[in-house]
Parts: C-alpha cells; structure tokens; sequence
C-alpha cells in the first residue's frame, strides 16, 4: 500500500510518520509514504499556492493550478477519466464539510492499493478540487484544524495498522474500539478452552463488535491499595469474557450511547444491557 501527500509543509510529516507502527510497517516494506511539495508546482517567484475568493470573504483559498499539477505529475488522472482498473487507487481531500473519519472508514480505505491524501489549508480549497479530483472528502472531527496535515498523519496511522502484517498481533485489531470487522461473540471448543479456532481471539476476549473496548489491568495486581477485579484472576475463561463485555457495554453506554444503535447486538449483549439499565 502506498499512501501519497500533498501539502505545502512537507517537513511536518517528518517526526509523525516515523515512529511506532507506521515507521515498522515502512520498514518491512509494507506501506510506503511519499510526501509532495505543492509549492513545487508553483511558477512564480513566491511560489503562491493560495488566493482570495471570487465573491469576497475573509481568508485565503489553496488554488487548483498546484494540486491539479501535481497529480498530473504522479499519472492520477480527473475523477471522470480514472478507468475500473485504476479502482485501487483513490484521492481524498481533508476537509471540514467532509465525510466523518470512522474506524469503518479505515477498514474500507485499506481495500486500495494506493491513498492520495490532499491536505488543505487556510480557508480551504478551491472548490474544482473536490469536484473534479477528489472521489470524497474526509474530516477527522467536528472542529477546526489550520490544516490537513494532521488529518492526513492519523489517518495513515489508523489505515496503516490495519494492513495485514503491521500488527505483531494480528487478532489485536479486532478487539480494539469500534472496530466492526469479525464477531464480538466467541467461540469455545470443548477441551479447547482459551485458544483460537483460527479467526476468534482466545475465549477469555471479546471482539469489540462496534462498541468501546473493554478495561484492562497488568501487574501489580494490587498498585497503592487499588486492585485488579477479582473476576480477572479467577482462571474462569467464559465468565472474564461475559465481565469484559460487560463492561464494554457500560462504558459504551455511559460514553457512547449512539453506538449502540449502530451494533449489531447479540442476546448475551441485550440480556447485559438490561441488567446495566436495571442499576441505573
């Protein structure tokens, strides 16, 4: 997979992109991140990447020349013209007005072989951007950003530890928040206890399913007179997964409530949020 961004502060790029996951996953040939000057593109003195707007208003607007130039240079083509063989490849504008960036958004993103990342910035980008370039536009929230490129560094990361192989754990992802890929519900094999089938995590896990992920505790079991839950220490594998999905459910419920409405919950999940709702 290879991931190419445009901005006009290439040198940004240099300290985020290059730890943790997404600098192993560079490393191993995985992903790889080309990093574009739009200034590059200019052809005055002053290298002018922005103007006003027709029509008035405060602020200045990217111009299209740059962009337009750019992916030019790089063979990607108008959206109209992109044929069905180039359907791995797609471009995205980081916008406010755009498309909220979700964890489901993520995991349709991997899909493509190639992720042009259009960083915009000042009052934002001429509008033929969006209009003849840009198959969507994404926002990372509902606020503001001075620019994209901090849009544009965590959606590598969020893509990025999906690809298969950036994870040393590959069930890791399916048991972090939101995540909607895989069932929440485990399998338990009798006589297998605590092991996978091959596409579940162990039966003391759950999978997130959509929801917040569950709590976690590590060693000390007992830290300045607070102690780890009894029921994570008792060795029952089925009954930590019901108390981690749980709890899971509470704080979905307590943080999250809309996400409810958007899982696909089982009837070990609705019995659980009965119970929640019975204490509260």
């Amino acid at each position: 997979m290879k991931f190419e961004i445009l901005t006009i502060f290439p040198d940004f790029f240099r300290g985020p992109l290059d730890y943790g996951i997404v600098r192993r996953a560079r490393a191993a040939g995985l992903i790889e991140i080309a990093i574009h000057d739009l200034r590059a593109f200019t052809h005055d003195r002053h290298r002018t990447v922005d103007d006003r707007p027709f029509g008035g208003g405060e602020g200045m607007v990217l111009k299209p020349e740059p962009i337009f130039e750019c992916l030019d240079a790089m063979a990607v083509l108008p959206r109209s013209g992109r044929l069905p063989s180039r359907a791995r490849e797609t471009v995205i504008l980081l916008s406010p007005q755009g498309r909220l960036f979700t964890q489901r958004v993520a995991q349709d993103m991997v899909q493509h072989e190639r992720i042009v990342l259009i960083c915009g910035r000042y009052e934002g980008v001429d509008e033929r951007v969006s209009e003849f370039l840009a198959d969507r536009e994404i926002s990372v929230g509902d606020f503001v950003l001075s620019g994209g490129e901090l849009g544009a560094a965590i959606i590598v990361d969020a893509v990025a530890r999906l690809v298969p192989g950036a994870l040393g754990n590959a069930a890791s992802a399916r048991q972090e928040s939101f995540t909607t890929q895989g069932s929440p519900q485990i399998s338990q094999r009798q006589g297998n206890v605590g092991q996978t089938n091959g596409k579940e995590p162990p039966s003391s896990t759950c999978g997130s399913g959509g929801l917040l992920d569950y709590p976690h505790y590590t060693r000390p079991a007992e830290f300045r007179g607070m102690t780890v839950p009894e029921m994570l220490l008792n060795g029952n594998h089925d009954e930590i997964r019901r108390w981690r999905r749980r709890k899971a459910l509470e704080k979905t419920l307590a943080n999250r409530p809309d996400l409810l409405s958007e899982t696909e919950l089982s009837k070990e999940d609705r019995e659980l949020l009965e119970e929640i709702e019975g204490l509260n």
